[in-house]
């Protein structure tokens, strides 16, 4: 079957399919020459280069056929020998290539076949490239379309100039959409696929939400308010912590609007989804207790190494703070970045009580003394036999009923105690095969050596070789929940500081490094600190510190 479309035809149609994929005529008559190109090899053989040339203006289609000129001709369908070659061209040298030109060509039913194959997947591509460059610098705005088809749970969207899919999991649980329907969605990625969609949206997304208001409340939009965390129980509830730049504006009044106009403006477009608006704090102990709303926070205690704070409710509060299914503790914890741990004034009691007996038993069993001596010593914040043997003797004498020479008794027969957990612990580390030298680490202490023993870090190069996370542990999010990965030293009172400078001091034992090497990189990035702290205000809550509100 040949070609009848004359050269007005073909130009015709080049301009229609570019307007129609929204794309440049050029890509288009590109695609053609390399359908007619392929079809003339079919003709000419696969081996023969053929360049097939469309002129944008006339429609004129011009085959040339190239040949390498050569010394000696082996293949006269791809060569021409250089003297054939000068009679043509006398500028041709041994390298360059021969155009010669072919006669019009007339497609058979599969060569045209071919050709069309070729023209859609080039037309295809230069489509899917022109949607790539159009959406990728548009990641995290909201987009409205039209719902184009339904695929197994999972929606295609028509936006007009391309065409995205909102994934089944990505959708608000329950919700339903039919072809035509309009939706509004976030873009969070634009990626490259050979095929398929190339836009992904998203409903669930916590930005979608922070969009949302962004469109209903102008002081968002003008960065008079800002939102600072979102989190999302899809479909069910949501809280967002926003924070005002202007004094005089009440950054909750404001999302919430007249009557909560502006707030169920957004409850709507996500289907009824409850959303707690809550003000953001930098100090992270009223950041939890306003995320823990509606539930009243008795207390809270931030322990900042463990990344997790304790809060205690009064105990008809708890199934509140905790909500549904652990909805709100979870949501809190979600938006505040830290894990929370929630009891009741009645479990802290307890667990206090528990907490004084456990240490009175200790020092009794230590020290030898009788339960009044040990509740004594408890009662006035002794944690450990180390810290009463060690303090002045006058803090120790100053407990009601002691005087100087029960404290030189209780400090003595504190230190043998020390003494002899300390012979026990190195006969141990012995039995591990932990070398002497690791001793001579600043910070290790013996019971730390059996410690790193049962961790395999036997001597100075195992321990020269360690990360920091390998001592201290690490925590890492998963599903939403924070995830606590112990280290070989997370029983100790052992800091990351404390972990780098130990690693630090075996890699310049084990001689991987030089002191002032060592020396060097650490005033460098004193000074970068300097700098940092100059430019940045930054709110410390100190470990352990107890909070009362």
């Amino acid at each position: 079957m040949a070609i009848s479309a004359n050269r007005l035809e073909l130009l015709q149609i080049a301009d229609a399919v570019a307007r129609e994929k929204t794309i440049d005529r050029g890509i288009v008559i590109a695609a053609m020459e390399d359908a007619i190109q392929k079809a003339a090899r079919s003709r000419y053989g696969s081996e023969t280069e053929v360049r097939a040339e469309i002129n944008p203006r006339t429609g004129e289609i011009k085959l040339q056929r190239l040949l390498l000129v050569v010394e000696h001709m082996e293949n006269p369908a791809t060569e021409i020998e250089k003297q054939d070659a000068l009679a043509r061209n006398p500028a041709a040298q041994i390298g360059d290539f021969i155009a010669e030109p072919l006669p019009p060509l007339d497609f058979g039913r599969i060569a045209a076949q071919s050709a069309k194959q070729v023209i859609v997947q080039k037309v295809r591509e230069a489509e899917r490239d022109r949607q790539y460059d159009e959406f990728k610098d548009r990641i995290g705005e909201v987009v409205n379309g039209v719902v184009k088809r339904v695929e197994y749970g999972n929606v295609i969207v028509d936006l007009g100039r391309g065409e995205a899919i909102v994934r089944r999991d990505e959708l608000i649980p329950r919700e339903q959409f039919r072809t035509g329907d309009r939706i509004r969605a976030y873009i969070y990625d634009v990626r490259r696929e050979q095929r398929g969609p190339q836009i992904f949206l998203s409903r669930t997304h916590p930005q979608f939400m922070a969009k949302l208001f962004a469109q209903e409340v102008p002081e968002i939009y003008d960065n008079v308010i800002e939102i600072r965390a979102v989190a999302r129980d899809p479909g069910s509830r949501a809280k967002i912590a926003v924070i005002s730049k202007d004094s005089s504006i009440d950054p909750v009044g404001a999302c919430v609007g007249m009557r909560g106009s502006r707030v169920q403006a957004v409850v709507g477009e996500l289907q009824g989804e409850k959303i707690d608006i809550i003000p953001w704090s930098p100090d992270e102990a009223t950041f939890i207790v306003n995320a823990l709303q509606p539930a009243e926070v008795a207390k809270v205690v931030v322990d900042e190494d463990a990344e997790r704070i304790e809060v205690v409710v009064p105990d008809e509060q708890l199934s509140l703070a905790i909500g549904r299914r652990g909805q709100n503790v979870r949501l809190a914890s979600q938006l505040t970045g830290w894990a929370i741990d929630i009891m009741t004034e009645h479990d802290e009691s307890e667990r206090r009580q528990k907490e004084f007996a456990e240490r009175t038993q200790l020092f009794m069993d230590a020290l030898n003394v009788d339960e009044v001596v040990g509740q004594l010593l408890a009662s006035e914040g002794f944690a450990s036999v180390e810290e009463v043997a060690y303090v002045e003797r006058d803090e120790v004498a100053s407990i009601e009923g002691f005087d100087e020479e029960t404290a030189d008794e209780i400090q003595a027969r504190a230190r043998e105690y020390l003494e002899e957990v300390e012979a026990k612990l190195d006969e141990e580390r012995r039995e591990l095969g932990v070398s002497d030298d690791l001793r001579a680490i600043p910070g290790i202490t013996t019971a730390m050596l059996v410690a790193l023993g049962k961790d395999e870090v036997f001597s100075v190069e195992d321990l020269a070789g360690c990360a920091t996370d390998d001592l201290t542990g690490w925590t890492e999010r998963a599903n939403g929940e924070v995830v606590r990965h112990p280290g070989a030293l997370s029983d100790f009172d052992f800091s990351r500081a404390d972990a780098e400078a130990a690693i630090m001091a075996a890699r310049v034992a084990a001689g991987w490094i030089s002191a002032e090497e060592l020396e060097a990189d650490e005033a460098g990035e004193v000074e970068e600190d300097g700098e940092e702290a100059g430019e940045e205000e930054a709110g410390v809550v100190t470990t352990g510190v107890v909070h009362e509100v």
